[in-house]
């Protein structure tokens, strides 16, 4: 028995005798199973399994599609044959057979979607790629079978879902949507009112119910056993749900993180755990634990901050929050993104910007071609997402396209220097727009970045150097090989945020050790559309005797202007300068 486990069990569940030992008997399982996988992956380090080399790439299963295979084969060979010296994870997003919202309302856990392919093509990617899966495990869809017998009144599944007067009090309740928290169901014995956070085909499990805790954890070692290598916890943060509570950030959720990272270090210590939490810094970096919860959180401030920063050509507010970032200690990290399969979440910019600075923000995303979402609160509806391709929402569409790929490539420059994980969506990396054909065809807000792409129409154009696609494409695969292999941007290198002109946003990076001393990167991002003058200190930097120093993106020769101590280079618009000493 291990100690930790059953801690946490008889904590969460303190009235099911011998429940830590069914937990262990499936740890047990799965642990052959596992073992198979573990060693495919190399530990370059002893305290994070990823180094610089690594990123990774956010897609759907079936946004590459084709005349001649499943859509995972399509995935495949993208990676394969476009990626293989700068993509080393891909995130498929979920891959299980579904109902509605694109992939998380679950009906069948342990099956691959058959319009997506197999378990083989799964399996595929994982050969070659660490493989990141979704762990839906807030809720299931209404179309599947366990709720589908539970409205048959048929064990075990009468316990698997939470069942509510709808004439009790709520208002504590926090609501990620404008949508009622409970919808009535007709089943064996009569309507029932069952608790569905996200949508009326969602719903939630019930995590008071030990079954549900060890059918979730089957699923998860499942996906362990076929490869995985990085599992994202979903929606996490409402998982306990209790009458006179928030339901956001209860005591049980972070056991229930507690214990799923200890099931994952007992079967693979080199696997990884990542939260997906998108509320306040404050309140997303509590799933750090205290070393013992999630491995990565993702930084959910930084895409809404860096859309600011680079609208306004103003850093000041992205610089502040990226200078309070604290490491969150030995074996985490932060996952940094800019654009996902979801929107741009605005909930982490309170507290950051003004409430004038978010209109602005709100009205420059509409202005070009957005959307904006809402959640309930009980001050009524807020804004709560934009809803937009982040180069779409980052550049001006007045510019020509050389340009407007500079001014894009500099705000995934900024993103690429953060300490951490860089996660790279698939539209980003291969440069798409808003897809309003697909918001008209669904009428969902979030389609707009979700597009379905023929693969051969997209070799066209990436192979094109005059489309904009090419060069987006280009840009961020040469940004990707200056970063790999330099000790600076290794996840859990220190950062230090350099005071500059504003309209600037600068990092020094490194040293990850003291034997790396020399390795340290000067990252200085210009996100103005004019140019601008970065100077500092001499002795802030190891500069060689020269006074030269080497950009890691173009390979180029940077010659400084010296007065004194002081040294000064000047950035045209959107110009990054990877400065390596």
């Amino acid at each position: 028995m291990d100690a930790v486990v059953k801690q946490l069990v008889d904590a969460v569940y303190p009235d099911e005798a011998g429940l830590a030992g069914r937990v262990m008997e499936l740890v047990e399982k799965y642990r052959p199973a596992v073992a198979e996988h573990r060693e495919r992956f190399s530990s370059p380090a002893e305290d994070f399994p990823l180094s610089s080399d690594d990123a990774v790439l956010i897609t759907y299963g079936d946004t590459f599609r084709g005349t001649d295979g499943a859509p995972l084969e399509y995935l495949y060979r993208f990676l394969d044959e476009r990626c293989e010296d700068t993509i080393t994870g891909v995130h498929v997003l979920p891959f299980s057979p579904y109902s509605s919202d694109d992939g998380f309302s679950v009906i069948d856990y342990r099956e691959v979607d058959p319009a997506l392919g197999s378990w083989e093509h799964i399996e595929q990617i994982a050969g070659e790629f660490r493989l990141m899966a979704d762990l839906v495990l807030n809720h299931c869809s209404a179309q599947g079978p366990w709720f589908q017998r539970f409205l048959a009144d048929e064990e075990p599944y009468t316990g698997y879902f939470i069942v509510a007067d709808p004439d009790d009090d709520y208002s504590m309740v926090v609501r990620p949507r404008a949508l009622p928290l409970l919808t009535p169901f007709e089943t064996a014995h009569g309507q029932e009112h069952v608790w569905t956070t996200f949508s009326a085909d969602q719903v939630d499990l019930n995590w008071a119910n030990p079954a549900v805790l060890l059918e979730m954890l089957d699923v998860f070692l499942g996906y362990l056993a076929r490869g995985a290598q990085i599992v994202r916890l979903d929606a996490i943060a409402y998982l306990w749900k209790e009458a006179g509570h928030s339901c956001l950030h209860h005591p049980n959720t972070h056991r229930m993180v507690k214990l799923f990272r200890r099931v994952m270090e007992l079967v693979d210590p080199a696997a990884i755990l990542i939260t997906e939490t998108n509320v306040p810094h404050a309140e997303n970096v509590s799933y750090f634990g205290s070393g013992d919860e999630a491995h990565m959180v993702y930084n959910f401030s930084l895409p809404p901050l860096l859309l600011d920063a680079v609208t306004r050509g103003d850093a000041r507010h992205l610089r502040e929050w990226a200078g309070s970032l604290k490491d969150p200690g030995p074996g985490m990290t932060f996952f940094n993104f800019c654009a996902s399969h979801d929107g741009i979440g605005l909930t982490p910019t309170h507290g950051i910007l003004s409430d004038e600075e978010r209109e602005a923000l709100i009205a420059t995303v509409t202005e070009r071609g957005g959307r904006i979402s809402y959640k309930a609160t009980t001050d009524g509806q807020i804004p709560y997402e934009l809803n937009i391709n982040y180069l779409s929402a980052t550049t001006n569409a007045a510019l020509p396209e050389p340009q407007r790929a500079e001014q894009f490539l500099a705000t995934q420059a900024v993103m690429l220097s953060f300490a951490g994980v860089p996660g790279i969506y698939v539209h980003s990396l291969i440069g798409s727009e808003n897809w309003v054909e697909g918001v008209e065809r669904t009428g969902a807000n979030r389609t707009i970045n979700r597009e379905k792409l023929e693969f051969a129409d997209l070799e066209r154009e990436l192979d094109d150097d005059s489309t904009l696609r090419s060069m987006v494409f280009s840009g961020y695969r040469q940004l990707l090989r200056a970063r790999a292999g330099e000790p600076a941007f290794h996840p859990r290198s220190p950062q230090r945020v350099v005071a500059a002109d504003d309209r600037l946003f600068v990092v020094a990076r490194g040293p990850y050790t003291e034997a790396d001393r020399e390795g340290t990167v000067l990252a200085i991002h210009n996100l103005a559309a004019e140019a601008v003058l970065f100077t500092d200190r001499r002795d802030r930097y190891p500069w060689s005797e020269d006074r030269v120093t080497r950009d890691l993106v173009t390979g180029d020769l940077v010659i400084p202007t010296w007065e004194g101590e002081l040294f000064s280079l000047e950035l045209e618009p959107y110009e990054v300068l990877w400065l390596k000493f």
